[in-house]
């Protein structure tokens, strides 16, 4: 079986600016600086790219599944302008606070739960790919990012962008594997092991 190196990506905060709220229409999706790039030279570099997000706002009724499909679509058309892409994407759109007929039985996939992990692990083992954990990351603007990352296997990125939850890491003692100020520079300072430009 192949082995893959996989960067599992938070979106909001991570990818594109965190509005504070949901954002449920391409207007509202905005990609923080040069984190499409960086997506590129992570692909280029031999990664799978993988979205793991939480989507709470379809169980509290404030965005439906089509309209975080379609934000996603349009995250695929601007990464194809930097003839980049990502290879999977999964949300939760459970909420522990808002019950959901439709939706509650994904409540154990919300982060900090690995399970979206896992379910990509399980989707590349279908296609004949192993994800080689030790080799993998996951990068984040929060605490629950960290620890879902732990708790897949993986190396952690923290990013001060979005929430920059570096305190509250510190606080509950829950350390990453490093910290960078976004994206492009976790990626070719750290990962890639590259200066930032």
């Amino acid at each position: 079986m192949q082995s893959v190196k996989v960067l599992f990506l938070d979106r909001d905060g991570t990818i594109n600016r965190d509005i504070g709220s949901y954002v449920s229409n391409r207007e509202e999706f905005v990609l923080i600086d040069r984190a499409d790039e960086a997506i590129a030279l992570a692909r280029q570099a031999g990664f799978r790219i993988v979205i793991v997000t939480n989507q709470a706002g379809i169980a509290r009724g404030i965005v439906t599944p089509q309209d975080v499909e379609d934000v996603h679509d349009y995250l695929s058309e601007l990464l194809a302008e930097r003839e980049t892409s990502y290879d999977r994407c999964y949300y939760c759109p459970a909420h522990p606070n808002h019950p959901h007929p439709e939706y509650d039985r994904f409540a154990d996939f919300r982060k900090p739960s690995p399970r979206m992990v896992e379910q990509a692990v399980a989707d590349f083992r279908e296609e004949g790919l192993e994800v080689d954990r030790e080799s993998s990351f996951f990068i984040g603007d929060k605490l629950i990012d960290v620890e879902c990352g732990q708790r897949a296997g993986l190396k952690t990125i923290l990013l001060r962008t979005g929430h920059n939850e570096e305190h509250l890491c510190e606080e509950r003692q829950m350390f990453p594997d490093h910290v960078a100020d976004d994206l492009y520079q976790a990626v070719t300072g750290y990962i890639l092991g590259e200066p930032s430009r």
